[in-house]
């Protein structure tokens, strides 16, 4: 089966996007039939420059910042479409080519011109504007941030994006909470799948005051909640310290905030770390706390922490708290003294760090193992272009 996976961000960039893209690539790259062929000729299409990536390394191939006449040229001869996010020009080619498109819904832009769900003007999730067809709120809410004309044009490409999604033949979401919150016809939910990562952290002790945050440095992901929580700890004796590991457009305003609230020590910001310096800076860290405001999708990040074995600490909101479940701490979303509270717990009662860690680690490997989220999709694109398209003997092993 000759298969495009359209992916506007890839490796080099760095993201979950491209990290989930890269991962289930490589493992549809392995598949092979009965005779031993690959079952899908896979290309990868991305707008990111290779700026020294190595593609020869990867076992498909990859096509960066192709025309649109290539871009036309190589879905007129694939099988099907596979779409990273509901992107409108390899979208709209499927469709005038009559090639099966298939969408993977890493975000909301199906049914919120932010493609968050997060309304700017209250800093909460939003109710489904755009659903609920209140477009006047919609171009109220982008207009804060984007101005008027940028949030016109997000305001229209929602109306695009979403048309040109409910005329995919598959909706891939990996939470139901997400196949949920875009109401899409023909959805399907695959869970994000990650390595089994090392677990050598059952054997650990760790500090229960350290804790750590992994992600952007945005509005929308709820640090202000962290800092009034430790301030609030501060209150009553408790002496946190948190690693802020990630970057973004706020850490100017974070580092202002923990400076006028006098938290200086108890905060620790790194900047983004990757590879081995991340693991090096949470090689001590047994707890992971994400305040997110909006409604994550799925929250890549814990994943890979509870399948590292770590306690996390989360809002109660979205695709994170179906992602955690009962594996974790959970505080209703920008309540600083519930946040408060959990953290106390951990603090007071370390022993709940491997206990939860434990529990965090069972869970990852049952809902988000690769092997499954590899066979899912696979399953998918065999079910649009059927083996006999190719021959009986083509079947998969």
């Amino acid at each position: 089966m000759k298969l495009l996976v359209y992916s506007h961000f890839f490796a080099p960039s760095v993201g979950g996007v491209e990290n989930i893209v890269l991962s289930l690539a490589r493992g549809l790259a392995d598949l092979r039939l009965a005779d031993g062929r690959p079952e899908f000729d896979l290309t990868v299409i991305t707008q990111t420059p290779a700026s020294g990536f190595d593609d020869k390394s990867l076992p498909f191939a990859v096509v960066r910042q192709p025309t649109l006449n290539r871009l036309w040229s190589m879905t007129r001869g694939c099988d099907a479409v596979h779409v990273a996010g509901p992107a409108l020009v390899p979208l709209l080619f499927a469709r005038l080519a009559r090639k099966p498109a298939i969408v993977e819904h890493h975000g909301y832009q199906a049914g919120c011109p932010n493609g968050l769900l997060f309304h700017h003007p209250t800093q909460s999730a939003c109710p489904g504007h755009f659903q609920l067809r209140n477009y006047r709120e919609c171009f109220r809410c982008n207009q804060q941030n984007e101005g008027s004309w940028n949030s016109l044009r997000l305001l229209i490409l929602t109306f695009l994006r979403r048309h040109l999604s409910v005329g995919a033949v598959a909706n891939i979401s990996p939470t139901n909470h997400v196949a949920r919150r875009n109401q899409l016809p023909r959805s399907t939910v695959v869970s994000h799948g990650i390595e089994n990562l090392d677990h050598s952290l059952r054997s650990k002790v760790f500090n229960p005051a350290l804790f750590a945050y992994l992600g952007r440095l945005v509005r929308e992901k709820g640090l202000p909640v962290l800092l009034e929580a430790v301030r609030l700890l501060r209150r009553d004796g408790c002496h946190p310290l948190v690693k802020i590991i990630g970057d973004g457009p706020e850490r100017i305003n974070l580092q202002q905030q923990i400076a006028v609230l006098g938290l200086e020590e108890n905060f620790r910001l790194t900047g983004l770390l990757l590879g081995a310096q991340l693991n090096t800076a949470l090689d001590d860290v047994g707890t992971v706390i994400m305040p997110t405001l909006m409604e994550e999708t799925a929250g890549l990040a814990v994943m890979e922490q509870m399948m590292r074995g770590r306690l996390v600490i989360v809002s109660d909101i979205g695709g994170l708290a179906e992602v955690v479940g009962s594996a974790g701490l959970r505080f209703r979303p920008g309540d600083a003294p519930a946040l408060a509270e959990c953290m106390k717990k951990v603090m007071l009662h370390s022993e709940v760090i491997n206990a939860m860690g434990s529990k965090a680690r069972e869970r990852a490997q049952v809902v988000f193992a690769r092997p499954t989220m590899i066979a899912e999709h696979a399953a998918i694109y065999r079910t649009l272009v059927p083996c006999a398209r190719h021959g009986e003997t083509n079947r998969p092993v």
